[in-house]
């Protein structure tokens, strides 16, 4: 994911594309920064699975920040952000659909033999474990929530 972000900035400085290059850059800059944390605590480099949170915490941030200037009326300086959005979700996998992510989360319940509220934490974590970045955690534990009850 990094060789494609660096390949991506380098065809966007070519074509001058500004706010390409500007969202590319942010994003070399969060993930040197997580790396930089990750070393001085004396750990790797970030892994493929981390870059993807980053990414994904990056886009809801856009999106909040989106939604929050339409509400405003400054609805250039959304656009602005919705773009950024739709740049940074190239580097992410597909998201799964509403209906697949049911699915995903019903064998989920099942396969690690949840039974109540209580063990909402073990399938989370097995649904972040098995599709990182591909879908909405948030969403994803009001299903598991509403099939635990």
């Amino acid at each position: 994911m990094r060789e494609a972000i660096q390949t991506a900035l380098k065809e966007a400085e070519k074509s001058q594309d500004k706010t390409r290059v500007c969202t590319l850059r942010l994003i070399k800059a969060a993930v040197k920064d997580r790396d930089s944390a990750a070393r001085s605590a004396g750990k790797d480099p970030v892994s493929e699975v981390e870059i993807s949170e980053i990414l994904t915490k990056m886009i809801k941030q856009r999106k909040e920040s989106a939604k929050t200037y339409e509400e405003s009326g400054r609805l250039e300086l959304a656009e602005l952000e919705r773009v950024e959005s739709a740049v940074i979700a190239e580097f992410l996998p597909e998201q799964l659909c509403e209906d697949s992510v049911k699915q995903v989360c019903a064998e989920v319940v099942e396969d690690t033999g949840a039974e109540g509220l209580r063990d909402m934490g073990k399938c989370m974590n097995a649904l972040k474990t098995k599709y990182p970045g591909q879908m909405d955690f948030t969403k994803a534990s009001g299903i598991v929530k509403n099939m635990l009850r």
